[in-house]
């Protein structure tokens, strides 16, 4: 259940909702974790963040289905093929980049 906080425990805070959530230990130890390094605000502004960014995938995925659909509607069902060939094209274009291993770097380096 949500519900309107009125006030704001930080200046730049837009107007917040206040959520219940259970969630599972090790991401309340990840949250906390990142309070403790200097990574979040609070656990609160950990978890908003960690919302939008599925918020932003979850809108990227519909953005990324409705071009499909688009695209289909047009041109027809893209095939099993078609996606294989794209691959393909997109590797033969592609460049590896490989880190060299730790033991070829030289001693003290940086």
């Amino acid at each position: 259940m949500a519900s309107e906080v009125p006030w704001k425990y930080d200046e730049g805070m837009s107007s917040k909702v206040r959520l219940t959530v259970t969630v599972d230990p090790e991401l309340v130890a990840a949250a906390e974790a990142a309070v403790e390094s200097g990574r979040a605000k609070s656990v609160s502004a950990w978890m908003n963040e960690a919302m939008r960014a599925l918020a932003d995938r979850d809108e990227q995925l519909d953005a990324l289905a409705s071009a499909i659909a688009h695209y289909e509607a047009e041109h027809g069902v893209i095939t099993d093929q078609e996606i294989v060939d794209a691959r393909r094209a997109a590797e033969r274009r592609s460049t590896t980049i490989t880190p060299k291993s730790s033991k070829s770097r030289k001693r003290g380096a940086a």
